[in-house]
């Protein structure tokens, strides 16, 4: 183990959102103070230099993806708005091909909620399930498309247990059976390869703060060729983003989510084999000094910064309460006000006493190894007081 000086407390939440890295926040600054002109104004300088910064941040953004043009990116408040757009958006302006939307269980919120609403509104709606690694089971997808199926929606890196759905697979055979394919990649941006041609991908959400850029900014892919996707807008007020997202363009946190999506696919290659390095490193001394402790999810298609484990005998709320110098969660910041038991882990179908003691760790570009090691220990420990605090109860 490393003896270096750890620095508290340590963060390990980076699936709840990531520091703006000091490089994005570089290429931000000027456009707050300096060039902060409306992207939409056209009669003057402050404009057209705003204008140029969107046109090249879109422009970075298509090429990271893989998008073939620019305009197949439309800026959003991020992830959430872009899933709604993209799952009701779909839905409504597709109404007269069908009414039948495919999502999975263990979707994020933002995903859900659409489904729900539009399941209020009298559409049909099949939610998935998925097996104990966390994983569809593709025949049983293309079992449940109709004829009036419009749109499957899978997200491409699970938010709580990092697993990693077949996102070539699922493209495929949405395109076999003519159905829109939407992926939540909030997650995973910037963390895996994507590519929306390769991947037969129609609709991709992603949010900035997820990987290294500023809260309060996403993006939505919409293919405009083979097919062209037909979407409604949710806001109206002016027709921006080729009408589908009417508002004043957030210019600095769009450039800085450019440069920050620009930086991760840069830097990927190298950073998943450090990160799954450290986390391999993190789960093999858990594995050493904490029994009965298990990984939630496929071990092996997972996101290279995931660890999502499940710690008998001991209640999450109390073991991360305890740890006041770690930033650990339990389930998705979406959901962590709930004391509900997450619906990812009831939907894996593990027993109600396993669902009471989940805990996520989320590694990213600042853990360092020391940090590893730090939280290894104070994890074990912190496990083998409270298991003692409720031996020492029991008896009493």
């Amino acid at each position: 183990m490393t003896t270096q000086a750890v620095k508290t407390p340590v963060y390990l939440d980076y699936h709840a959102t990531t520091p703006v890295d000091k490089r994005v926040f570089d290429a931000m600054h000027r456009y707050f103070c300096e060039e902060f002109g409306n992207a939409a104004s056209s009669e003057h300088r402050f404009g057209w230099m705003a204008e140029a910064a969107v046109k090249q941040a879109r422009q970075t953004i298509a090429e990271t993806l893989s998008a073939r043009r620019p305009a197949e990116i439309i800026f959003t408040s991020g992830a959430t708005e872009s899933n709604n757009l993209a799952i009701l958006g779909a839905m409504h302006a597709n109404a007269h091909k069908g009414d039948h939307l495919i999502s999975v269980v263990t979707e994020h919120k933002a995903v859900l909620d659409p489904c729900a609403f539009w399941a209020q509104q009298g559409g049909r709606v099949t939610l998935l399930p998925v097996n104990r690694q966390g994983l569809i089971d593709l025949e049983a997808l293309e079992a449940a498309i109709d004829e009036g199926t419009v749109l499957i929606s899978v997200m491409a890196a699970n938010n709580e247990i990092g697993v990693l759905q077949d996102l070539n697979a699922i493209g495929a055979l949405a395109k076999r059976r003519g159905v829109l394919f939407h992926t939540d990649a909030a997650q995973a941006a910037g963390k895996i390869p994507l590519d929306v041609e390769a991947m037969g991908i129609d609709l991709l959400s992603v949010s900035a703060h997820k990987f290294y850029g500023p809260k309060g900014v996403g993006a939505l892919y919409v293919r405009r060729r083979n097919p062209r996707v037909r979407l409604q807008p949710l806001l109206f007020g002016g027709g921006h983003e080729e009408g589908l997202r009417s508002g004043t363009l957030n210019v600095p946190g769009i450039v800085g989510m450019a440069k920050a999506l620009e930086l991760a696919a840069a830097e990927m290659d190298a950073e998943s084999t450090r990160l799954a390095a450290l986390r391999d490193r993190l789960w093999h001394q858990l594995q050493k000094t904490v029994a009965d402790i298990e990984i939630s999810g496929c071990p092996e298609r997972r996101l290279p910064g995931n660890l999502h484990v499940r710690i008998a005998d001991v209640e999450p709320e109390k073991l991360l309460t305890a740890l006041k110098d770690v930033a650990l969660s339990s389930r998705s910041a979406c959901t962590s006000a709930s004391q509900a038991p997450s619906h990812v882990m009831a939907a894996l179908g593990l027993d109600r006493e396993r669902l009471q003691a989940a805990v996520r760790f989320g590694l990213g570009r600042f853990t360092t190894e020391a940090e590893i090691d730090y939280v290894a220990t104070r994890v074990a420990e912190t496990v083998g007081d409270l298991r003692r605090e409720n031996t020492v109860g029991k008896n009493t």
